[in-house]
């Protein structure tokens, strides 16, 4: 029998596989990038129950990759203006990576941005994060860099990256 990879709309039912996902990726997707410290200061900022409840009630949509009833990753996106739309969260469970997931996870959202009227497509993407490779083969380029104060000392070192949802298939 052959698996098929499901890509779902998630309800607030998967926040606890959401948070799952985002505990396993973060520690090999940042642990040479970040200080333990920061990883464990933007997890609880990002990633609590509460957090993602919020996220999920001011129209942030999730996705869920799902293979043999296993979930593999998750992808938040959200309306930021009238045609612009922001790739919040796209995480997939390193020792599913390189399945397609992540890339039918990110067509889930382009789908659902052009979808909602969508022009733009933008995400943030840490400047020493592999996935900026993943991002640009996607049809991504870098729009500008930005270092944000998050807090507790701690910064985002990001690019803005952006996609344009009319001339892409």
């Amino acid at each position: 029998m052959h698996s098929t990879l499901i890509i779902r709309e998630a309800t607030p039912a998967d926040i606890p596989a959401i948070r799952q996902i985002a505990f396993d990726t973060w520690p090999s997707t940042y642990g040479a990038i970040l200080s333990q410290e920061q990883i464990d200061y933007m997890l609880a900022w990002m990633y609590s129950p509460e957090a993602l409840q919020k996220q999920m009630q001011e129209g942030h949509q999730f996705y869920i990759a799902e293979l043999d009833h296993t979930t593999l990753g998750f992808a938040g996106v959200s309306q930021e203006g009238s045609t612009k739309f922001k790739l919040h969260k796209l995480y997939v469970v390193p020792t599913t990576q390189k399945t397609g997931a992540g890339k039918a996870l990110l067509q889930k959202v382009i789908g659902f941005a052009r979808d909602n009227g969508g022009a733009k497509l933008i995400l943030q993407v840490n400047r020493h994060n592999n996935a900026k490779g993943f991002y640009e083969k996607q049809g991504f380029s870098v729009l500008d860099e930005v270092k944000l104060d998050i807090g507790n000392g701690f910064f985002m070192d990001d690019y803005i990256m952006q996609y344009d949802l009319n001339n892409q298939s």
